[in-house]
């Protein structure tokens, strides 16, 4: 009889996994893009259910935000699931951040573009398309995401660089797009260095089509860095799309997975736009 009980108690715990749909936010694989001094840095994927060789899917990659100091890649791991029930190929990735390697935000940087770069080097054996990467994370995740699509240099010297680690898309939430007084991070970057890596401050044609998710009470990034840096994207004639969420703050957008939230109604917005963005935009995924 006490058997039957652990049994059933079980089942029951299980089934209430299976009912909130975390059980699937497990990936697939995961790959090590890039090797460094302070470790492995590697890459959780995310593929489709009905995954077939060459069919060469458009792929998204996410990075956790954390303050370029801590972080884990489950954060996105809701996201890529559902990107990958969409069709898409969808990577939650690592970088480094000053709590676990005492790196800096330019090593993150440096990071995302290799991360980039690693996956157009090799599209063929994922089964991605080179010409359809999109860059995505939030708030210091979200600054690596854009810095990958705003910001030259910063690159790994041995790495092959005739191969681009410019994103062919962003999705953006909640980025800090401004290091500098006016935004966020000038602690970390130094008075010296806060323009080096502040996307506000590079904006120039040819930057790749861009969605943001903001917060328009935001303490921790100014909705204002957003609006700003949307009006510079408008002046030179680049592809930059900002949705405001009346009166929230940081971290709104996470799902139900990562915050133990009740409700997935801000994140199945932020996703629905998200996949309607992509698709104006000519990034359709095989369903």
């Amino acid at each position: 009889m006490k058997t039957t009980k652990i049994c059933l108690t079980l089942l029951l715990i299980a089934f209430s996994i299976v009912a909130k749909g975390q059980v699937n936010f497990v990936p697939d694989s995961t790959l090590t893009y890039k090797s460094t001094q302070e470790g492995d840095l590697k890459m959780d994927v995310f593929k489709p259910s009905n995954y077939k060789a060459s069919n060469k899917r458009p792929v998204i990659i996410f990075f956790f935000g954390g303050g370029w100091v801590a972080g884990h890649p489950k954060q996105f791991y809701q996201q890529a699931r559902y990107f990958s029930d969409k069709g898409y190929v969808a990577i939650s990735a690592e970088y480094r951040v000053h709590g676990k390697h005492k790196t800096t935000p330019f090593e993150s940087v440096t990071d995302g573009k290799s991360a980039i770069r690693w996956l157009r080097e090799h599209a063929e054996e994922l089964d991605i398309d080179p010409n359809k990467i999109i860059a995505s994370g939030a708030s210091a995740g979200g600054h690596v995401a854009a810095c990958t699509g705003v910001i030259k240099g910063f690159e790994e010297d041995e790495q092959n660089l005739d191969i681009s680690s410019l994103p062919n898309a962003m999705i953006l939430f909640n980025p800090v797009i401004d290091t500098t007084e006016k935004g966020y991070g000038l602690e970390k970057v130094g008075e010296s260095r806060k323009t080096e890596i502040s996307p506000c401050d590079h904006v120039i044609p040819g930057i790749p089509p861009t969605l943001i998710f903001h917060g328009t009470a935001d303490k921790t990034v100014p909705f204002e860095n957003v609006e700003r840096f949307t009006k510079q994207m408008h002046a030179v004639g680049n592809i930059c799309e900002l949705v405001p969420f009346e009166g929230k703050g940081h971290g709104y957008f996470n799902g139900s997975f990562f915050r133990n939230k009740k409700t997935d109604e801000i994140f199945n917005s932020t996703m629905n736009l998200s996949i309607a963005f992509l698709k104006k935009h000519h990034f359709n995924a095989i369903e």
